[in-house]
């Protein structure tokens, strides 16, 4: 079994630098967290500009219906004249095919910003988020960066596309609203103006609860979706020990934890537009007593009255467009922390500044200098103590020691997931910290204990290791691997889809195909975790076979459980809580080491 250590709860470096950045976001405590969204929307100019004339013009023609309403009150029904009538509603019907147009394009435009600018963010989060420090996802599930990366930039997409543009929409609607009821009446416009700052406060208010109750409501949903991939995901171990009723119990209270938020959410939501609507129709009739008064006694005309009343709710309804949008905008505020939360996270692995040295054309020696590493998981817990090691241009060194002793955390600190905090590691005589971290991984293949397949067909996972390479190589690879027999035997050969993580394969299946992709790669380094455990003996046969073909002339490290995988390595290095106690050959640990001698008789089981 591989030693690979299960991180436990102390805080890592990443965890601290995440709750640094979230605290730093949850002190703006309004919506300009939304300005960070500027970025993907500025290569997008020519749309935006182009919506916002749209936008524009739709207000404007909008706020000279007024004038029509105006006209057919004043110069049609007034003067009972069908001339004046028809102009005045053919001058509506005109101004409505307008605002048609202008609506059709503004939200044609928008809606199309909306989809880019979502699919952006969610391709630089991802982007991102792969180029991050394994240490990293220590302390935040993968759950929650998939709920980040979906659901909270597919709420950005609906603000954007839709929210955002009805959110300016309404404040030119309700500045020139405000505008022409100056125009029309200065009176009635004050008795409208009076309900202003009982509008405002509540906005304002309950907007800030709004926020925060969205983000409570985000993360909790990102729970309900870790959860439900968690017990997906090991769906045979929750049925083979008869927990489905115990899962349906504790999926339901998350379920139901999400809900309650949400419900507090749209309470708030609720309140605050209804407060609106109660407030600024109590204005408007307001200004209906006042108006019609004036009207019967003959101080302003019907016309007037009714076109200040079209103005007036059209103020009115943009305040409650407002006051309901700035809800969503607290939403996607909440969104946007979340997504710029993970794009300011630096990685803690970087390649040089400058002078990177090409690693293919170093030596494939490796050696540990004297190396000491803590994961960051466990700071208090060295996983190394002042290891000094060395693996040999084309020799073959085997890892043995009890579980914990570091076997794993070699091959991590090799491939450059973690920097040791003290010692180096050298390639060719050349620290690893000096080369680009892509290359390095380059002139190495891994194959693990349990092979990592991807949900696609044989020729995808298998080219993996190689991307460019041909059918022909992929093929020869897996006859090399001892695979090609069972592959040509699957319902589609190499076009065969191999399910999530492989599940219709073999463990045995699996593992050739990860051989395979790692013969392909044809690195200058291999590194082994006991690569043949999960194969019955005949394909192990093969295998080995495969494997001394392709170790041959190569840099190998193994991490060993079983006797016959180490007994012809060149070296076997004995670990223990993370100290080198031996190296030598087999014969010799057998005589001089007492951990190998007892590891040889209770784990390996035979001499």
């Amino acid at each position: 079994m591989s030693d690979q250590p299960i991180p436990p709860t102390p805080q890592s470096a990443s965890d601290n630098n995440s709750k640094t950045i979230s605290k730093m976001m949850n002190e703006k405590k309004n919506v300009s967290i939304l300005l960070e969204l500027i970025q993907f929307i500025a290569p997008y100019k020519g749309q935006v500009i182009a919506a916002f004339i749209a936008l524009i013009f739709t207000a404007a023609v909008m706020l000279s219906v007024g004038q029509g309403v105006r006209m057919l009150i004043d110069e049609g029904f007034a003067q009972q004249s069908m001339q004046q009538l028809q102009q005045a509603v053919l001058f509506i019907l005109v101004i409505t095919f307008l605002i048609a147009g202008g609506t059709f394009t503004r939200f044609y435009l928008v809606s199309w910003l909306g989809e880019r600018v979502s699919a952006d963010i969610r391709l630089a989060v991802f982007n991102h988020v792969i180029t991050l420090h394994p240490s990293y996802f220590e302390t935040n599930g993968s759950g929650d960066i998939m709920s980040r990366i979906t659901t909270d930039t597919t709420l950005l997409q609906s603000i954007i596309g839709s929210s955002f543009s009805m959110a300016i929409r309404s404040v030119l609607m309700m500045l020139g609203g405000l505008v022409m009821l100056f125009a029309t009446n200065i009176k009635l416009t004050l008795i409208v103006l009076i309900a202003v700052p009982f509008i405002l406060v509540p906005i304002l208010f309950y907007g800030r609860k709004v926020r925060k109750l969205s983000r409570k409501s985000q993360d909790s949903m990102s729970d309900v979706g870790s959860y439900a991939g968690e017990a997906i995901e090991h769906i045979k171990t929750v049925q083979s020990y008869t927990h489905e009723q115990q899962e349906r119990r504790s999926f339901s209270h998350e379920v139901e934890k999400s809900f309650a938020i949400g419900r507090s959410r749209i309470k708030q939501r609720a309140t605050l537009i209804a407060g609106v609507i109660v407030i600024v129709f109590g204005a408007i009739t307001g200004m209906l007593w006042v108006g019609g008064s004036d009207v019967i006694q003959g101080r302003m005309s019907g016309g007037d009255l009714a076109a200040f009343v079209f103005y007036a709710i059209l103020v009115a309804s943009s305040l409650a467009t407002i006051s309901e949008v700035l809800g969503e905008l607290q939403r996607a505020a909440g969104a946007t922390e979340r997504l710029i939360e993970i794009l300011q996270v630096e990685s803690h692995i970087l390649p040089p500044i400058e002078n990177t040295i090409p690693a293919k054309q170093l030596s494939a020696q490796i050696a540990f200098k004297n190396v000491s590493f803590n994961y960051p998981s466990r700071p208090d817990q060295a996983a190394t103590k002042s290891l000094s090691l060395v693996a040999e241009k084309g020799k073959v060194l085997a890892l043995v020691g009890p579980s914990g002793a570091g076997k794993s955390t070699l091959f991590e600190l090799l491939q450059r997931f973690y920097d040791p905090q003290s010692g180096c590691i050298t390639f060719g005589d050349t620290d690893i910290r000096q080369l680009d971290p892509k290359d390095l991984r380059q002139q190495m293949a891994l194959v693990p204990q349990q092979p990592a397949l991807f949900s696609s067909d044989v020729f995808h996972n298998i080219r993996y290791g190689k991307p460019e390479a041909t059918d022909e190589e992929v093929i020869s690879a897996a006859k090399k691997a001892h695979a090609h027999e069972f592959i040509v035997n699957l319902p589609d050969g190499y076009n065969s889809f191999l399910g999530e993580r492989g599940v219709r394969l073999s463990g045995g299946q699996r593992q050739r195909i990860a051989i395979a992709r790692a013969i392909l790669k044809d690195p200058q380094i291999l590194l082994l975790d006991e690569a043949t455990s999960a194969l019955d003996s005949e394909s192990e046969h093969h295998v080995q076979q495969a494997l001394e073909e392709l170790m041959r002339d190569r840099t190998t490290l193994i991490i060993a459980h079983r006797l016959s995988t180490i007994q012809h390595a060149d070296k076997i290095a004995v670990l223990d809580k993370g100290a080198l106690v031996e190296i030598g050959d087999h014969q010799a640990l057998l005589k001089n080491c007492s951990l190998y001698q007892r590891l040889v008789e209770l784990q390996f089981k035979k001499l």
